[in-house]
Order: structure tokens, then sequence, then C-alpha cells
């Protein structure tokens, strides 16, 4: 396959104007009230085991929910679109017995987002597709036995070869940008990295790369221990095109976070906050003119080139961001540090 480098076009508009990622995909789910009959549908209606909850299987069982989520993103202003894809790993989908449809759910997730983007987009606001690779529910770096400290339950190599699938899908469906994204250990994040560009290398192919961490809570850590400027500092020599932070923290906590990346980071900066923090009922209370005013800040002050979304956010507060932060000027890259021209690890296509 040869997946078209869409750089260029991205940083142009990058240059200009900040971009506006989409909000949550399981939030806009949660709104259609599937039972276990419509997570099914009519090709897994004999599937062995439940998969209520398996959101990502709603590419193949459900596609017209997903692809109408990704419109109303779209329509409520965003530039680019995340794959309903965050769990689809043979890692993540062996709690359904469904490694088996990895590379289909990735390929097809991309095609819907595809189809949504390509059905909305014209020459002066082009849409891209944002392949999501998500965290996994395992973690390298982190025994699951407080037992047995020195326990992991994955390993580097199964992490690589679970992600090369995935990637291997998603660029077969039409992805532009690789997000890996809700990273809370930097070591499961390094072998989604390396299968990338081992993949990269393999196949002659090249697209954009954008990684996203998550701050877990006002320690200000990831769940592996790294404070922002670690976790960056990490990562740095993937060379991304955009690198942020998203989940688990509302714009309020997570601010601080995005701040310091801004002052930082050489490429562009992205972030997709939560709707706050869950109430007692696990639902978000902060609307779209709140959140929206709060992200109007972070324009002014210069931390954005991304903004976008996560839990509890739905296409009225990515509408309201798009609104608040139209004309105002995105993040400037900061002039390359001499150590980092020397050391060849300039970033990826980045107007730096």
């Amino acid at each position: 396959m040869s997946a078209i480098d869409k750089s260029p076009e991205l940083n142009a508009l990058l240059a200009s104007r900040i971009l506006i990622l989409d909000g949550g995909m399981g939030t806009q789910i949660q709104q259609h009230k599937l039972d276990e009959a419509a997570y099914r549908g009519e090709r897994f209606k004999d599937w062995p085991q439940d998969v209520k909850g398996n959101n990502d299987l709603l590419t193949l069982s459900q596609p017209d929910i997903i692809r109408d989520i990704h419109k109303a993103y779209l329509q409520a202003g965003a530039d680019i679109v995340e794959t309903n894809t965050f769990n689809s790993t043979s890692i993540a989908q062996a709690d359904y017995g469904m490694q088996e449809l990895v590379y289909e759910l990735n390929k097809r997730g991309s095609e819907l987002a595809r189809e949504a983007c390509d059905a909305v987009a014209t020459p002066d606001k082009p849409r891209f597709v944002a392949g999501v690779l998500g965290p996994t529910n395992r973690t390298a770096s982190i025994s699951p036995d407080v037992n047995d400290p020195g326990f992991r339950n994955v390993s580097f190599n199964e992490l690589v070869e679970s992600y090369t699938e995935a990637v291997d899908g998603l660029l077969a469906g039409g992805a532009d940008i690789l997000l890996v994204e809700t990273i809370f250990d930097t070591l499961n994040a390094k072998a989604a990295i390396f299968a990338i560009e081992k993949y990269f290398d393999d196949h002659n192919v090249k697209v954009p790369i954008m990684i996203s961490g998550t701050i877990t809570d006002a320690s200000g850590r990831t769940l592996s221990g790294q404070t922002t400027e670690a976790f960056y500092n990490s990562l740095r020599h993937a060379r991304p095109m955009f690198f942020g932070l998203n989940c688990a923290l509302g714009p309020d906590a997570l601010r601080q976070y995005v701040a310091e990346l801004s002052r930082i980071a050489e490429c562009h900066v992205t972030a997709h906050p939560n709707a706050g923090l869950p109430n007692e009922f696990g639902e978000y209370d902060l609307g779209p003119e709140e959140m929206a005013e709060q992200i109007s800040e972070w324009a002014e002050a210069g931390l954005l080139n991304v903004i976008g979304g996560c839990c509890g956010t739905t296409p009225d507060h990515i509408r309201a961001m798009a609104e608040a932060v139209s004309g105002k000027a995105p993040r400037k890259l900061p002039e390359l540090k001499p150590a980092l021209r020397l050391s060849g690890l300039e970033p990826f296509n980045t107007t730096a």
C-alpha cells in the first residue's frame, strides 16, 4: 500500500490557524444506548461471549453510527477526526476473543473516517483522518500484581507486534496521521513508535505522527511516573509533527501541563482535555460555553496549535471551541536548539 503524505497541507494550515480535533467518540456512542444485540449486529449474532462495551466492534456491526458521529464532529468544525480504533489491538481485543479482527477493525475504522472527511472536505477546508493507536489495557512498566512487582503481563515485543498489525490496517484504510494517544506508560508508547518507524522503513511510507500523553491526576505525572517534560524528552526522538496531552483532566487542571509542553516542544502542541472531571454518576458537567471560555484563554496565551476534546465532549463542545479560537494566532514554533540540530533529531515535517 502507498500512504499519501499530507504534511505539506497540514503545515500550510498550521502556519495560519489553530486546527480543530474532534471530541469524544465513546461519549457519542453512549447516547445511542445500544444493547448487546445492537453491538453484535447480524454478523456477530452468534459470537460465543458478550461484546457489549466493545465500542470498536461497532465499526463493523454498526458502521452508519460511527460514520455519522464523524460527520457530526466535522459539521461542528473539526479539521481532524480520530478513528474509532482506540482498542483495536490484538491485546485489547483478546478480552472479547476478537484478535483475528484487528486488521479489519483498523482498516474499516480508517475507511469510515475517510468517507466522512471526503464527503465534506473542500479545497479551502481539507479534512484529515487521525488513525488512533490506543494504550492497550496492559502496561509494560508496571506490575498488575502488587505482591509481585517484577511481574509483567505483556512484553515490549508483544506490544510491537500488536501495534504493527494496527498500523497496517489504519494506513490501508486511508489514515493521514498516526495518533498514539492517552499514553499512561511511556514504554507502551515506545513500542508503538518502534512499530510505526519499522513499518515506515519496511514499506517505504511515511505519514505525520501525533503523540498524546495522559497526566493521570494532580501529581502532574503519567501513570509510569513521568512529568510532562520527562515524558516529552522520552519520545521526542520520534520527531512527531504533533505532541500533546489528553484525557483524565479538565481544561482547568490540564492547563499548567499544556503550558509546560508549549514551553519545551519543538513541534506543534495539541490538547484534548475532558469536559471536566466525572461526577458521582460518571457524567461530565463542564458545558460547551464554559469549556470554550477556558480554551480561548489558552489560545490567547499562545499555547495551542491543535485543540479538541476527550471524555464528555460532544459536537457542541467542539463547535464552541472552534468559534472560541477562530482568528486567534497559533502557537509559534520555537527556534531549534543547536544541540537538536546537531543530533539530527529535527521534528518530522514541521515548519520549524
